[in-house]
Parts: C-alpha cells; sequence; structure tokens
C-alpha cells in the first residue's frame, strides 16, 4: 500500500510540475503573440493563463475522479476539452517564433505543451490503474477473527480401517464379565476373548485411555465399555477391545 500511495503522488507531482512549466513558457509566448497581433496591453497579459488556468482544472479533475474509480467512458468529456486546451497552449506557443521566423525556438517552445498533452491522457489512466489495481485488494482483507482453542479430535487423524465380522448385538459379548470382575480371568479364556476382539489402532488407545482417566478422576470410578464407546463414538467391539487393553 505504501508503494501504491507513493506512486500515485509521483505521478501527481509529475503533472502539476508539467502544468507549471507549460503555463511559465506559454506566459511570455503567448503576450508577446497578441502584442504582435494588436491586443490592447491590459489584455494581453491575461489571454496565457485562461488556457493554463483550464489545463489546471481539468487535471485536478481528472485526477480526483480518476483516483475514485471513475471508468473512462464517463471522464471522454472532460478529456476532449483537456485535448483541446493543450492544443491551444501548443499552438499558442509556437505562433509567435514561426511568424518570426525562428524555428528551433518554436521546437524548443513546443515541448512543453507537447508533453502537458502526453500527461493529459496518460496521467488520469495511470491513476485509475493505480486504484484498479489496489481497491480490490484492500476489500478482501477479512477482519481478524480471534482464535479459539480446541482439542483436536482424536479420531480425525485416524485411517478408514474396515470393520471385521463382529457378532450380532443380540449376543453379548463375555469380555465384559470377565474384566469387571475383581479375581483375575483364566489363561485361556483371555485367550478367547482376545483372539474374538479387533485389533485397536495407537491413536484410538491413546484417545480411550486420555477418556478413561478423565472418568476416573470426575467419578472416583474405572469407565466401563458401554461409556467409552459413547465417549468416543465408536463400535461396541472396538471400544471393548480398548477397555481390554487398558485393564490389561
Amino acid at each position: 500500500m505504501a508503494e501504491d500511495r507513493l506512486t500515485q503522488r509521483t505521478v501527481t507531482v509529475v503533472m502539476a510540475v508539467i502544468a507549471l512549466l507549460a503555463f511559465v513558457f506559454s506566459f511570455g509566448n503567448v503576450w508577446a503573440l497578441a502584442l504582435r497581433l494588436g491586443v490592447p496591453h491590459p489584455i494581453a497579459p491575461l489571454i496565457a493563463p485562461m488556457v493554463d488556468l483550464s489545463v489546471i482544472g481539468l487535471l485536478v479533475g481528472l485526477r480526483l475522479l480518476s483516483l475514485r474509480g471513475v471508468p473512462q467512458q464517463e471522464l471522454t468529456a472532460a478529456t476532449r476539452l483537456m485535448h483541446l486546451c493543450g492544443l491551444l497552449t501548443l499552438a499558442l506557443n509556437v505562433a509567435e517564433p514561426l511568424v518570426a521566423g525562428h524555428y528551433g525556438r518554436a521546437a524548443v517552445d513546443a515541448v512543453a505543451p507537447l508533453l502537458l498533452l502526453g500527461w493529459g491522457q496518460v496521467g488520469p489512466q495511470f491513476l485509475r490503474h493505480f486504484h484498479t489495481l489496489s481497491g480490490p485488494k484492500t476489500a478482501e482483507v477479512p477482519a481478524p477473527v480471534p482464535a479459539v482453542e480446541h482439542l483436536p479430535d482424536p479420531l480425525a487423524a485416524l485411517d478408514p480401517v474396515p470393520e471385521p465380522a463382529l457378532a450380532p448385538a443380540s449376543e453379548p459379548a463375555p469380555a465384559p464379565a470377565a474384566i469387571l470382575t475383581d479375581e483375575p480371568a483364566p489363561v485361556p479364556a483371555k485367550t478367547i476373548v482376545s483372539a474374538s476382539l479387533p485389533a485397536v489402532p495407537e491413536a484410538l488407545l491413546i484417545a480411550a485411555r486420555r477418556v478413561a482417566e478423565t472418568h476416573q478422576a470426575e467419578q472416583g470410578a474405572h469407565i466401563t465399555p458401554g461409556q467409552l464407546k459413547a465417549r468416543l463414538g465408536v463400535t461396541l467391539p472396538l471400544a471393548t477391545a480398548a477397555h481390554a487393553q487398558l485393564s490389561a
């Protein structure tokens, strides 16, 4: 944004300097031409300022409208008047040297009006393009949104694992009864239960351990497979397998 503002100011300053130099060059030339043509002395110095003030007013107006993003089609009349004033400035500057036969001086005096004509056409276009390039960027800047801290979903990082063939829900698995008892289960029964339970991913096991620790700290009791299933949002066999590994 700072670079855009600097560029716009540079273009504006260059346009103002060119208009000022054109006024300085044309003032003496037009005054001498008016005296040569027999214009009265009080009126002769007023001809050049009329044209130059018109040029300055048009430049200021075109600059402001270009910075506001007004389309070029709506500035056609002002642009044409700007060109007419530039041509008048050029003609008044070179007329007196051409009449006197000083062609080199006429060429030198034509520099400032020609530059004024060029900058009167190019300057507003530059400013309009700068406005077009910088306008959407400022409009697209979103308002800062405060960051909301939340716990990561433990299941979001898991790859989808195809569910193995499970027993019907009406047949309860013998694992909860064997695990919930205080007495250690026989070795053959544990072997059978472990073989029938699905594999638990490592990320799910970590999440289940965190949920179990939180439940024990809040309730003062061990979590059950059903509660673990509800907290994790997984199937009962998968929750039972995770519960079995946590209780092992």
